[in-house]
């Protein structure tokens, strides 16, 4: 297993919105300069993992579970869809259904554990459990059609929350996707956002 790295957390609570407001800026820079999926995949790995190494940016609007599922809440979309960022919130034992994304995506903890069961679809169309893995705070994972982009994620804590920051190659909520039965029979879905409102990363008048 990878070594964990420590996450700092702040006494008050208070939300730095600079931190993700320089991480969007970076992933803006890093699509503006290539579209090759392995070169994003590397360099976002690393955007992410020093956005994640510390828990005193995220608002707390976009940390609340909801007591019967998880949500996805917005916390930045490209203004050319080039890219998305959203944080996960699950409440304890709560998992998604065995689901694709069709893009690629890189997912950091933030705070708790998840869960993830991989699979893939054998030539006949059922699927096949393709290993699990736990990943825990400041660790960063990744998907694509390429490298393997079905899976079922689950709270790993039954006690507290877990949230993750995932950053997609698309307007996520918008993406028209698919959940699997166990004998793969596909369904479309495309998943929204839970929040009417999105984070105000430009206001500078507090010096954020």
């Amino acid at each position: 297993m990878n070594a964990v790295a420590t996450i700092s957390r702040p006494a008050d609570g208070a939300a730095d919105i600079a931190r993700l407001r320089g991480f969007v800026t970076a992933f803006a820079d890093l699509v503006a300069a290539t579209r090759d999926e392995g070169a994003i995949l590397e360099s976002g790995r690393a955007l992410l993992s020093r956005l994640i190494a510390r828990d005193d940016w995220l608002p707390e609007q976009f940390t609340r579970p909801h007591p019967e599922r998880y949500q996805q809440y917005l916390l930045h979309c490209d203004s050319r869809e080039r890219f998305s960022v959203v944080s996960f919130v699950w409440g304890p034992g709560q998992s998604t259904p065995v689901h694709d994304h069709t893009v690629w995506g890189l997912v950091g903890i933030l705070r708790g554990v998840e869960k993830v069961e991989r699979f893939r679809r054998s030539p006949d169309g059922r699927l096949i459990a393709h290993g699990e893995q736990y990943l825990r705070e400041g660790e960063v994972d990744a998907v694509s059609p390429r490298i393997g982009d079905i899976h079922r994620v689950t709270n790993g804590l039954v006690d507290r929350p877990s949230i993750s920051i995932h950053v997609y190659g698309a307007n996520i909520g918008a993406v028209e996707r698919a959940t699997y039965a166990a004998d793969g029979t596909a369904k479309s879905f495309i998943s929204g956002y839970a929040n009417g409102v999105i984070p105000n990363l430009w206001d500078r008048s507090r010096n954020a």
